[in-house]
């Protein structure tokens, strides 16, 4: 009759591992490494691991690590006119913007899209009220750790915050969608590339959004480009060669004659490019 205690089956390591939590573990790499364990026994599925694991990261990592750089932010202005916000709503397709008043460091609230919808109609037909349906704009230092504003995104049920520096002035903004990407990987937004199947999506002759996981040949296919897939078998393989270490959101790097910009990554790799042809192929 076999015992698990003494064969090292399922019932030991869950033993084990008890053991070590009520012990406490001497670090979190510690903890991390038997949890890797227990994945690698069946015992926790791949995606659960990597979810915890980005929890862990979210209680180490700070506003400024995953926040959208001022210059890369859509914002628009509290006295541009209605056809101006429209046309920004629709161009950047997001739903949310920071209002700025009478200079760039001013944030005087958020103006969510849909309240623009009831001003479209013909009896909306006039000046356009932004003071009356701004909603409040919350500020919080580039300093304050993830794991903090999500509860309080949670508590205050926003999903947007504007993220200043030491002198008061703003660096950026953070949605509630950018911490729970550290957590659960990429969740598809306004960016993404909607057919499953496609890997690439084309704006202009020289303008792409690209996922980092799309093989060489089918990215050398639709760009006329000519990376080698001996070394790497996806385009966010030869990126991140380039910049020889894993970027964040919004750094760029040139390739021949392409600009490749970082739309969305996380601590563990790329996941969207942005891809500008900036001059023609040679023959």
């Amino acid at each position: 009759m076999n015992d698990d205690r003494t064969s090292g089956g399922p019932s030991s390591w869950l033993e084990r591992l008890s053991q070590a939590l009520l012990g406490e573990p001497k670090d979190r790499q510690e903890l991390i490494g038997l949890l890797r364990d227990a994945e690698q026994r069946r015992l926790l599925d791949a995606d659960v691991l990597a979810m915890i694991e980005g929890a862990l990261q979210v209680s180490e990592m700070r506003v400024r690590d995953i926040m959208v750089p001022r210059t890369q932010a859509v914002m628009v202005e509290r006295d541009a006119p209605l056809e101006q916000l429209i046309a920004t709503v629709i161009e950047s397709a997001h739903s949310r913007f920071p209002v700025l008043g009478d200079n760039p460091d001013e944030v005087v609230g958020i103006l969510l899209a849909k309240d623009i919808l009831p001003y479209l109609a013909p009896v909306g037909e006039g000046r356009f009220p932004i003071r009356e349906v701004l909603r409040p704009a919350v500020f919080i230092p580039e300093s304050k750790r993830l794991n903090v504003l999500l509860r309080e995104f949670r508590a205050s049920r926003n999903h947007m915050a504007i993220v200043v520096d030491e002198y008061g002035g703003v660096s950026g903004l953070v949605t509630i969608e950018d911490v729970l990407e550290q957590i659960v990987g990429d969740i598809d937004d306004e960016h993404d590339v909607d057919d499953e199947e496609s890997f690439v999506r084309r704006h202009s002759e020289s303008l792409y959004t690209v996922k980092a996981l799309t093989p060489v040949e089918d990215f050398n296919e639709m760009l006329g480009a000519d990376f080698d897939d001996d070394e790497f078998d996806t385009i966010g393989g030869h990126v991140l060669k380039a910049f020889g270490r894993l970027p964040e959101r919004g750094e760029e790097v040139y390739i021949g004659n392409l600009r490749f910009e970082v739309l969305k990554a996380d601590g563990r790799r790329i996941h969207l490019l942005k891809v500008e042809r900036v001059g023609e192929f040679p023959q």
